[in-house]
C-alpha cells in the first residue's frame, strides 16, 4: 500500500497516543478515517482535528473493543457507510501492573478481553472486508513485551505473545490462501503515551510513582511512532519494531535467549517475592469423614 489517499483505514483506541498519531499521520495522506475508542468524547475530537490534517472524511465511534458483537458492528457499518475498508489497526489497549500472586482475577481478564479478545474480534471482524478490497493491510499492534516476559507485567506480556502469535499465523494463512491482504506485527517499546496514568495496579503500588518511572524511560513520541508504523505498512514489514529500545530487546532476544533475564530483572527496579506466601497448615481428618479407598 504504497498511497494512502483516498483509503479508508479503521483505528481502534484512535481517542490518545498511538491511534490519535496514526489518525493524524493518514490524514495528512489524504486517508478517509473511521476512528474508534471507549473515549467518545475524545475520539471524535481527533476526527474533528484529522480533518484539519487533511483527511477526506472521518467518523468517530464509541467502541468497547472487549465487546464483540459491539466491534462486529462498528466493522460493517464502516464497510457499509465507506464502501470498503483498506486498512485496519488494532491498536486500543490498557496495563496492568502486578505479580502473578498480586493480580485480581477481574483485572487479568479486564486486560486480555482489550490487548488481545480486542485485537482477535477487530481482526475477525474486518477480515471479509478487507478481503474484498483491491489494496487491504492489517496492522495488530503488540509490544516488547511480546518478545520477553517483564516482572508484574505477566497479564500484559500474555496478551502481547498472544497478539503476536495470533497475528504471525494469520500472515501466514493469508499468504497460503493467496489472499492479498497484508499482515503486520508491530512491537512498540517505551511510547511516551498515558497508558501507564491510566493503567491498573496491585494494591501497594502507587500509580503515579509507576507512571513516572515509565516516562522516565519512554523515549518514543506517539507521532514518530506513527511515521514508523505507516512506514512499515508502506514496505509490507510483516513485524515493524518501534524506537531504538524496541530494536535493542529484539537482538538482545535473539542473541541471549534466557540470558537476557538477569538484565531484566536489574532493569525492572522491584523488589518481588522469592518464595510463595506458604501455604495454611493441613487440618487433620477425623476417622468418620476420611475415605478409605480399601473400604
Amino acid at each position: 500500500m504504497q498511497d494512502f489517499a483516498g483509503k479508508v483505514a479503521a483505528i481502534t483506541g484512535a481517542g490518545s497516543g498511538i491511534g490519535r498519531a496514526l489518525a493524524y499521520e493518514l490524514a495528512r495522506h489524504g486517508a478517509r478515517l473511521a476512528l474508534s475508542d471507549i473515549d467518545a468524547e475524545a475520539v471524535r475530537e481527533t476526527a474533528a482535528i484529522a480533518l484539519g490534517h487533511g483527511a477526506s472524511e472521518t467518523t468517530a465511534t464509541r467502541v468497547d473493543v472487549a465487546d464483540r458483537h459491539a466491534v462486529q458492528a462498528w466493522a460493517d457499518d464502516t464497510a457499509d457507510y465507506f464502501g470498503t475498508v483498506n486498512l485496519v489497526v488494532n491498536n486500543a489497549g490498557v496495563a496492568l501492573t502486578a505479580s502473578v500472586e498480586e493480580m485480581e482475577w477481574e483485572d487479568f481478564e479486564w486486560l486480555m478481553g482489550i490487548n488481545f479478545w480486542g485485537v482477535a474480534y477487530g481482526t475477525k471482524a474486518f477480515l471479509p472486508h478487507l478481503r474484498r478490497a483491491r489494496d487491504a493491510h492489517l496492522v495488530n499492534i503488540s509490544s516488547v513485551f511480546g518478545l520477553m516476559g517483564i516482572p508484574t507485567q505477566s497479564a500484559y506480556c500474555a496478551a502481547k505473545y498472544a497478539v503476536r502469535g495470533f497475528t504471525e499465523s494469520l500472515r501466514q494463512e493469508m499468504r497460503l490462501s493467496h489472499s492479498g491482504v497484508r499482515v503486520t506485527t508491530v512491537h512498540p517499546g517505551g511510547i511516551k503515551t498515558n497508558i501507564a496514568r491510566s493503567a491498573r495496579a496491585a494494591k501497594g503500588l502507587e500509580a503515579g510513582e509507576l507512571a513516572a518511572d515509565f516516562d522516565r524511560i519512554a523515549r518514543t513520541s506517539p507521532e514518530r511512532a506513527a511515521r514508523i508504523i505507516v512506514r512499515g505498512v508502506k514496505r509490507n514489514r510483516a513485524r515493524v519494531f518501534v524506537g531504538p529500545d524496541a530494536t535493542l530487546i529484539d537482538v538482545g532476544q535473539r542473541l541471549l535467549g534466557s540470558g537476557l533475564e538477569p538484565l531484566v530483572r536489574t532493569f525492572a527496579g522491584r523488589s518481588l517475592p522469592t518464595a510463595a506466601p506458604p501455604l495454611p497448615a493441613p487440618v487433620a481428618l477425623r476417622s468418620a469423614d476420611a475415605t478409605d479407598p480399601a473400604a
